[in-house]
């Protein structure tokens, strides 16, 4: 029996304001790229893989300032090349460097809070996973979740990142609930799926962008409705 949801946050209640295309077509046109939504969308499927693996071995929270650099020209390379833009890692750095430049905000999705509410209706709580660097509390009061979602676990206050199993294991203990009573809801099939599958859960994968289509290793949803019918939830 269903008891409890696990979310990842940033790609799946929330995003960017200005969106991730906007912000890198401001950066890019400072240094004369001309790139499109579609591949900019494609190249984040490959540089957040990239981010996945990073994870694995060394959190991107606890590389130094000239890992940091370094790793996010790599980041910066990959999302490029989905608009088939073949830089080298030094124009990759420059072009990272003007997208730190540009303030932003994260937003709930329109969809975020209609959904948590349908699913808190159902007596399923919710819970998120995040590797966002503040506590559980600050994301849930930052984002005035406190009446949606019971508790928030997030990779500053253990330390580790998806897709480390502490981090699942760590939400398991709070919720209360064994693996076969959560589904953990992501979007990035390493840190999210993956780290899932490995700890026993069952995972579903939010695809917001149309980067997998076709995927069957799990179930696939496009947005939080779907997911609420995938579920069938009233």
């Amino acid at each position: 029996m269903l008891k409890v949801l696990f979310f990842d946050f940033y790609g799946t209640l929330a995003g960017f304001n200005p969106s991730r295309y906007e912000i890198q077509s401001k950066a890019c046109d400072e240094l004369g790229f001309n790139i499109t939504e579609e591949g900019i969308l494609k190249g984040y499927k490959f540089a957040d893989i990239l981010m996945t693996e990073q994870n694995k071995k060394k959190p991107v929270s606890n590389l130094n300032k000239n890992e940091s650099l370094f790793f996010f020209a790599q980041y910066e390379k990959l999302v490029l090349s989905g608009c088939d833009i073949d830089v080298d890692l030094y124009t990759a750095r420059d072009i990272w460097l003007e997208v730190k430049k540009i303030p932003y905000d994260l937003e709930l999705y329109d969809d975020a809070i209609p959904a948590l509410q349908i699913i808190n209706a159902n007596n399923i709580d919710n819970l998120i996973i995040s590797n966002m660097n503040q506590s559980g509390l600050e994301l849930i009061d930052n984002f005035n979740l406190n009446e949606h979602v019971k508790f928030a676990v997030t990779s500053m206050e253990l330390g580790v990142m998806k897709p480390d199993p502490a981090i699942f294991q760590r939400a398991l203990d709070v919720s209360g609930c064994s693996e076969t009573e959560v589904i953990h809801v992501g979007d990035q099939v390493g840190s999210d799926v993956e780290g899932a599958e490995n700890s026993g859960i069952k995972p579903i994968l939010m695809d917001r962008d149309n980067n997998y289509p076709g995927f069957d290793r799990c179930e696939r949803v496009s947005n939080l409705y779907e997911l609420v019918d995938l579920l069938d939830l009233e």
